[in-house]
């Protein structure tokens, strides 16, 4: 199986870490391609790597953690906790991209992240509350509730809520209550000028054959919207910890992991995970985080109880190789 993984990661050109489990079978994995491209160092199964948007779904944890433990409401309005001009948001709406905020990044007026650092340096956004400027003061979209549009600065706002109820910063809250529950040691939000050993650098593609870095591409350190580095495994025992009620209890795990909004077609989104129902029956929940130099796909399959996580260096192929996977599972 790991041969079949290596082979489908060189088919799709991937630079990464491709991971496949089944049940209760031991993981499959597979590593291919450079962490470093000038230094020649290559990724390996312990490799970190960037996931963007993939851990909306650890911000998604960290509030539902804390409704848990009776400090707030899915029905809080935002107004509680943050004093900024959003009227009637609620702590639901911005879990499931309903809130109608301005976003600092509108997927539908633009696809270019990077066009986001020419007036705003990147290396000035290493706090939640330096991204308010980008956002607060523009115009809601549309009323709370109205419908599904994704939405980055609702988690930003999201984070800001964790920090303003737990008195610690978003990125130490997520490390102690769901990185370091979920044994998921390898994990973390690192600035881009503090990486730790064993940590890929994101590359950006050219089209006359040449590449970059993403280090000018993102922000500084990732934050409630994204960002943060996870390894392969770690993305794995997140999952296991989730499904085991390790990081919430039985009801608020199901109250996560419920079809809130229906998207299109057959997804729906829970709080912070993306669902796929079909026939009535959920075929699996996924997150995913595409960014300049970074891929990243991972799913949990209720059914087999199965789990897949590709992580990559690159700013595309996740989706196509977790699509092979997902057909290989099917054959093993």
């Amino acid at each position: 199986m790991e041969n079949h993984l290596h082979t489908i990661m060189e088919d799709w050109k991937l630079s990464g870490t491709a991971l496949m489990k089944k049940g209760e079978d031991i993981p499959f994995i597979a590593s291919l391609g450079f962490a470093n491209r000038a230094e020649r160092i290559p990724n390996e199964h312990h490799t970190r790597f960037g996931i963007a948007s993939g851990c909306k779904l650890f911000t998604a944890i960290a509030i539902c953690q804390l409704v848990e433990a009776g400090k707030l409401s899915f029905d809080t309005p935002l107004s509680d906790w943050l004093d900024a001009p959003f009227p009637n948001v609620t702590i639901h709406h911005l879990l499931t991209h309903t809130s109608g905020v301005p976003d600092y990044f509108d997927e539908e007026i633009t696809d270019d992240f990077e066009d986001l650092w020419k007036d705003v340096p990147m290396y000035h956004l290493r706090r939640l509350k330096d991204f308010l400027p980008l956002f607060q003061h523009a115009p809601m979209k549309f009323p709370p509730g109205h419908r599904f549009h994704y939405n980055n600065a609702g988690f930003i706002l999201l984070g800001f809520v964790v920090e303003s109820v737990s008195g610690v910063t978003f990125q130490e809250y997520v490390e102690a209550n769901v990185f370091q529950r979920a044994g998921m040691h390898e994990s973390g939000y690192f600035a881009f000028d503090t990486l730790p050993a064993k940590t890929a650098l994101g590359y950006i593609d050219l089209e006359d054959g040449s590449w970059k870095t993403n280090l000018y591409s993102l922000p500084v350190i990732g934050g409630s919207d994204g960002g943060a580095y996870v390894t392969a495994e770690d993305m794995m025992k997140l999952w296991l910890a989730l499904m085991r009620h390790e990081l919430l209890n039985e009801t608020y795990t199901q109250k996560l992991l419920t079809p809130h909004v229906h998207c299109e077609d057959d997804d729906y989104y829970g709080y912070g995970v993306w669902i796929k129902q079909q026939d009535g029956a959920i075929s699996k929940y996924h997150v995913m985080g595409y960014d300049p130099g970074v891929c990243f796909h991972s799913a949990f399959y209720p059914t087999s109880n199965g789990i897949v996580v590709v992580c990559a260096n690159q700013s595309s192929g996740a989706y196509d190789v977790m699509a092979a996977i997902e057909a290989l599972f099917s054959e093993a």
